[in-house]
């Protein structure tokens, strides 16, 4: 996306890697100055951004990275919170507790520190922009995934609350839903349903792809496009919202 981010400050979740990783290099590209958390030490170290290693299952360490943020960026614009697992594939009864605290801690709870620890930054900045990662699960019931599409749908109820809140601060907070990414994640969801329904992989990956109007996947750079485009000049007055970029999924198998 040709837009200028030039003195952007910008703090990514699980930005060393995958989805956040192509939002970190995008970000950079636009001119953006960045700093990354992520639970790999190699892929930090290998990524090309400065970061801090951080567990989003720890609460301690979710507020250790936004300090840290702010120590090395000497403020904050922008708070991606990117960082999720996908969690058991199984029915419900199947789900142990563990499992579900362990959903809930790192793709609902970890943004909730985060944008709580950044928020007098925001304000003191005059504004800024907090993007949350949801999923098509959180606006689809989604079978044998039933920890994820809690903390999915949990996740676009945080971010329309927090735009309802920091509206009149002027910071914008809006929740990205994507679909099938192609990419690790999404092909050990698919191979993990289509064992669990007796059919192979190929058959799982064509039932998904045939949920969407345009049969296909998107890609990593589809959502990093999105996030930019929130938090540039173009999303000045986008808050409060949950877009899909997801293919037009219609639902999920």
């Amino acid at each position: 996306m040709p837009v200028d981010l030039t003195g952007l400050r910008v703090a990514i979740t699980a930005g060393a890697g995958g989805i956040g990783r192509v939002m970190a290099d995008s970000f950079a590209a636009c001119g953006a100055s960045l700093f990354v958390s992520d639970i790999d030490e190699a892929a930090l170290a290998a990524c090309g951004h400065p970061g801090r290693l951080a567990d989003a299952a720890r609460r301690e360490d979710m507020e250790g990275f936004v300090d840290a943020a702010l120590d090395r960026l000497g403020g904050l614009d922008v708070l991606v919170n990117n960082a999720g697992i996908a969690g058991p594939t199984k029915p419900v009864e199947q789900v142990t507790p563990e499992e579900l605290d362990a959903v809930l801690q790192v793709d609902l709870a970890a943004m909730f520190h985060c944008a709580r620890r950044a928020v007098p930054a925001l304000r003191a900045a005059g504004g800024g922009s907090i993007v949350n990662l949801s999923s098509a699960a959180g606006r689809f019931g989604f079978r044998l995934r039933s920890p994820y599409a809690a903390a999915k749908w949990g996740v676009v109820g945080l971010t329309k609350t927090l735009a309802i809140e920091l509206g009149p601060d002027g910071i914008r907070v809006n929740a990205i839903l994507p679909g099938l990414v192609d990419g690790p994640r999404i092909r050990s969801v698919i191979r993990n349903k289509a064992r669990a329904d007796g059919i192979s992989e190929n058959e799982m990956t064509e039932r998904a792809v045939a949920t969407t109007s345009l049969r296909c996947f998107v890609t990593q750079q589809d959502i990093a496009n999105m996030a930019l485009y929130l938090c540039s000049p173009f999303g000045a007055t986008i808050s409060g919202q949950a877009l899909a970029v997801d293919a037009d999924t219609q639902v999920l198998i």
